[in-house]
């Protein structure tokens, strides 16, 4: 696996530790993706970390350039329809989600099961709370919006999102179900970064075996499912 990593902060050097450990050394380790020599482009998969405005300027030359990329940064949400529609267009295997760890991923379907549940017996009140370092300019993360719209997809209605952002707290992500008898919490905090590289670099893996363009909760769909014996 050929990789090139766009963005060298925090999650950059993660990754670039996870890919070590598995015997992969980035052929390129850039903060200007658009300087790559379209030759190392062409047989690489891009694997993005950088900061919104730098994505939304980057994305069209590494969907005109890259067979394959994975998207693990956020706050772009307002531009979706028509990045991936970029992507589509170039006929690009692509890999995004608002977050890549898969004990995040099980937070989302602990959420849309509890939300369902709640919904259907009334009297709950759902809401969001997540922290973040302070560092982290999109507020709320990405995280938190995937699961509001998980929670309002159920209850018809966007629940109260409340985000705080302080020291270095790498992520708390808390969704609750409040009633007059009782309250349902659930929680996922991250103890470092780790997590999510370590996603990413596994949708990297998965990029040629389901081209075209997905999210990455979609593709644990199945698998969440068969484990939990839904059909």
């Amino acid at each position: 696996m050929k990789i090139v990593l766009s963005g060298y902060g925090r999650m950059g050097r993660e990754v670039e530790e996870v890919l070590k450990e598995r015997g992969v050394i980035p052929l390129l380790i850039t903060e200007d993706i658009q300087s790559t020599d379209p030759a190392i482009a062409s047989e690489s998969v891009c694997i993005d970390f950088t900061q919104p405005d730098a994505f939304l300027s980057n994305y069209r030359f590494i969907a005109q350039n890259f067979p394959c990329a994975v998207i693990g940064t956020t706050g772009w949400g307002s531009k979706k329809e028509e990045i991936l529609n970029c992507f589509k267009s170039y006929n690009r295997s692509v890999i995004y989600a608002s977050n890549f760890s898969v004990g995040v991923n099980i937070f989302f379907k602990l959420n849309e099961i509890a939300s369902k549940l709640t919904s259907a017996y009334k009297g709950y009140e759902p809401y969001i709370l997540e922290m973040h370092h302070s560092a982290k300019l999109d507020s709320p993360s990405g995280t938190a919006k995937s699961v509001a719209g998980i929670i309002e997809t159920n209850f018809g209605k966007a629940p109260a999102v409340t985000a705080v952002r302080a020291g270095h707290i790498p992520g708390i992500h808390q969704a609750g179900y409040e009633s007059e008898l009782d309250r349902i919490n659930i929680l996922h905090e991250a103890f470092s970064r780790r997590g999510f590289a370590n996603g990413a670099v596994l949708a990297a893996g998965w990029t040629q075996e389901y081209p075209g363009v997905h999210e990455f909760r979609e593709l644990l769909e199945n698998n969440f499912n068969k484990i939990i014996g839904i059909c």
